[in-house]
């Protein structure tokens, strides 16, 4: 092969791993997480229960049946509004380790260098673009692979976190409740 012919052909596997490595796209319904905040977290459930005295009391009785009324029912329902709630820098976030495209980018490149070093010095060129074809194919399955095991993890967050929700609006509502019957039978009017 000629000096001309052999720049010719590792031009084109230059051209062609280049042209490959454009046309490595995110996958459907990918989110650049290392570039996103994570989802705020929900607001803590509501345990405001609004009561007035419908039998005259005194604030100081009032002070004292909110508090004794707080403790019955923060025994009986299991939450405590009071507790700390996580808060939102203490979230997982899943974030990819290689941004998309780079194995296949890495693996064009690697297979080029790959495919022209164990080839005949005739067909270098040749062997450098299927070598460069190849790695790429590798590495775009590397990418894919690495980005649905990020999402199937993240799924799995997010679907905790909205059971952790789900029971913490429910041990509010819980909290609620009792807190509206301790009222109500020490004489208030609950709303």
């Amino acid at each position: 092969m000629t000096p001309r012919r052999r720049a010719t052909a590792w031009a084109a596997a230059g051209l062609g791993t280049l042209g490959l490595a454009a046309c490595v796209t995110a996958p459907p319904g990918h989110r650049d997480a290392a570039f996103e905040a994570p989802a705020p977290l929900p607001p803590p459930p509501s345990t405001q229960v609004l009561f007035y005295p419908a039998a005259g009391q005194s604030a100081e009785q009032q002070d004292r049946d909110r508090y004794e009324c707080y403790r019955w029912a923060t025994r009986q329902s299991g939450f405590d509004p009071a507790q700390p709630h996580v808060a939102p820098h203490q979230r997982v976030a899943i974030v990819p380790v290689a941004p998309p495209g780079a194995g296949a980018v890495s693996g064009a490149l690697t297979g080029a260098f790959v495919g022209a070093a164990v080839s005949n010095p005739r067909s270098a060129g040749g062997d450098a673009l299927i070598g460069a074809i190849a790695g790429a194919m590798l590495g775009a399955a590397s990418d894919a692979s690495r980005q649905e095991r990020a999402g199937q993890i993240q799924q799995r967050l997010d679907q905790s976190d909205a059971r952790a929700a789900a029971q913490g609006e429910q041990q509010a509502d819980s909290f609620r409740r009792a807190m509206s019957a301790c009222l109500e039978g020490r004489g208030y009017t609950v709303k």
